[in-house]
């Protein structure tokens, strides 16, 4: 049986490994590198080239190169090269068949089976493009697992005393942090967060743009028109990041970068740690949100990790490790490879799965891993309201089921509109997938049965089902690229969550009121119908003027400026009104 690979499949560097003799290990490229630049080339000749060979042909041949194409995944982006458009999964399976081949060529035999590694806020769509490249690459993708939580894995072989860490992942295009506790055989991820835009890629861009104003300040030209010079400019931009996190200054220097007039540009400039931390900062400090978000969903203090885990080239920064120091008060563990580690813990799993020989600690056989759902998903429901199914931070897999029913009399058909993002109201969140079940027997509103289930499997990966509990008709979808969910939508959904709170609750608070007031006003109106001959005048009096109030406040409404006054003055006129009437509260 052919062995099982970890693939880290990275914004700017992948890495992969396989278990032998019982633990993971590193698999070199062709060249003899741990790691291999995510970068793919196309030649006017038609090759194709990943790797270091494509970074090295990069200036000359820009516009046929693409790099950092995991930030795309999961959208309609796309690269165009000799008349072909690339999906970003495309792209994708050309890294990842490199890095098959490269396995292969170390194992002497073929390799099919592989764990491939993402980001902990990929969203099911972002998930699914991955495992789709892994299948176009020619690899049968058996398990999509969290960054953090590989990571945290490949840590947990060698340190398993029960203890709670927290694993900081900032990579070259993304930023994850997790909470997760190690027991004996077990890794339970308890929170999860995140900012899906934030990286490497981000600090190597307020450099180079900072060079770049420098240049044209001294020598009036615009190195953003001339493709080779800027790309000569980004590449010494990241080079000097590497450098200051061992030293206090980066040399640059890039003779012939251009030319001004008829006198060639030699650009010269020696780049301080302190000039550094001042472009990068709140790019650091944009780290600390998903940090108190994730320690307060897991419900623990920073007082209580045994441990906190920089995983990620990012993270070799100074004041980034600075940073997570003064977050936790704990100095970073340095006992695993950033660089390394996530592709090991995958192909830990990898061999837990296939059923391969593992040396665990403690004399384990083998691991359970527990990981979790990033953000709640949620259906539409009468009045615009998110109804949530599943939180966020809910372990994996998923299989919950809720009965929902009609809102309209004799409604023959309902739509399912998928929502995921943290906000009460739909139109607040992301709809990732819709689909509409049909065929409903003919009955009033309220009466039919519509049981909507959501599967969410190991991969993260969601499937959605409606059933008519009294037809049996039935009808399902499983969320894929069709519907798209942005990486800065997904951070910005946690962020409006808490921004909006307060807000949210009102308006939500609104449209339950405002449907159980005209529900009321409904019934009141009957009642005075069927009491016009017996009912004491005074007693029709008072009803129709709590209507006339109630109806006033509705048509007065305003949701995005009301008051918890205003809904409370609502509810009263509600209760009013049912009272009067000898409704039932409630």
């Amino acid at each position: 049986m052919s062995k099982t690979i970890g693939i880290d499949l990275g914004t700017t560097n992948s890495c992969v490994s396989v278990v032998e003799g019982g633990n993971p290990v590193i698999i070199p490229n062709e060249r003899g590198g741990r790691t291999t630049p995510s970068v793919v080339a196309f030649t006017k000749e038609g090759e194709r080239l990943v790797g270091d060979v494509a970074v090295r042909q990069y200036v000359t041949n820009s516009a046929r190169t693409v790099s950092s194409v995991k930030r795309h995944m999961g959208t309609d982006w796309r690269f165009t090269v000799d008349g072909k458009a690339y999906s970003a999964q495309e792209i994708s399976a050309i890294i990842l068949a490199k890095l098959k081949k490269d396995a292969e060529n170390y194992l002497g035999e073929p390799v099919t089976d592989a764990v491939i590694t993402v980001p902990a806020y990929f969203n099911d769509i972002q998930r699914q493009a991955t495992k789709d490249a892994g299948r176009i690459a020619g690899l049968n993708v058996l398990r999509i697992i969290n960054e953090p939580t590989s990571a945290a894995l490949a840590y947990g072989l060698d340190n398993g005393a029960p203890q709670k860490i927290m694993v900081y992942d900032l990579g070259g295009g993304t930023f994850d942090v997790s909470i997760i506790e190690i027991g004996e055989g077990v890794i339970e991820v308890l929170a999860t967060n995140g900012d899906n835009h934030l990286g490497g890629d981000d600090f190597d861009e307020r450099v180079t743009g900072y060079l770049v104003d420098l240049i044209k300040k001294e020598y009036r030209i615009d190195i953003k028109r001339d493709p080779a010079a800027y790309q000569r400019v980004r590449e010494a931009s990241e080079q000097a990041k590497k450098e200051l996190s061992s030293s206090e200054t980066a040399y640059i220097m890039l003779p012939y970068l251009s030319v001004n007039g008829a006198e060639p540009v030699n650009f010269e400039y020696t780049l301080t740690r302190a000039k550094f931390n001042e472009l990068t900062g709140d790019l650091i400090d944009r780290t600390a949100l998903p940090v108190r978000n994730a320690l307060t969903d897991a419900g623990i203090a920073a007082s209580e990790l045994g441990r906190v885990l920089l995983v990620g080239g990012s993270t070799r920064i100074p004041a980034v490790q600075e940073k997570v120091y003064q977050l936790t008060g704990i100095v970073p563990s340095k006992n695993i490879n950033p660089d390394e580690c996530v592709a090991q813990g995958a192909a830990a799993q990898g061999s837990t799965l296939s059923g391969g020989a593992l040396t665990v600690y403690g004399g384990e056989s083998g691991i359970l891993l527990l990981d979790v759902t990033p953000l709640s998903l949620s259906i539409e429901t009468v009045g615009g309201v998110a109804t949530r199914l599943v939180e966020r931070n809910t372990t994996l897999p998923v299989h919950y089921s809720q009965i929902f029913s009609t809102a309209a009399p004799y409604q023959r058909n309902v739509e399912i509109n998928v929502l995921q993002g943290e906000r009460p109201m739909a139109r607040d969140n992301k709809s990732i997938g819709k689909f509409r079940l049909n065929g409903i027997k003919r009955a009033p509103a309220g009466v039919p049965q519509i049981e909507v289930t959501f599967d969410i499997d190991a991969n993260g990966i969601l499937t959605v089902s409606a059933r008519d509990l009294d037809t049996g008709r039935q009808q399902s979808i499983t969320i894929t690229g069709n519907e798209r969910m942005s990486d800065a939508e997904i951070e910005q959904a946690i962020r409006d969550a808490q921004q909006y709170a307060a807000r949210d609750g009102i308006r939500r608070g609104l449209f339950e009121v405002n449907a159980e007031a005209k529900r009321t006003i409904s019934e009141a109106q009957g009642i005075l119908e069927n009491g016009k001959k017996t009912m004491p005048k005074e007693e029709k009096k008072q009803i129709k003027a709590d209507i006339s109030e109630l109806q006033r406040l509705i048509a007065a409404e305003k949701p995005d400026r009301m008051t918890e006054g205003d809904l409370e003055q609502l509810r009263g006129a509600v209760s009013r009104l049912k009272a009067h009437t000898g409704m039932r509260a409630g």
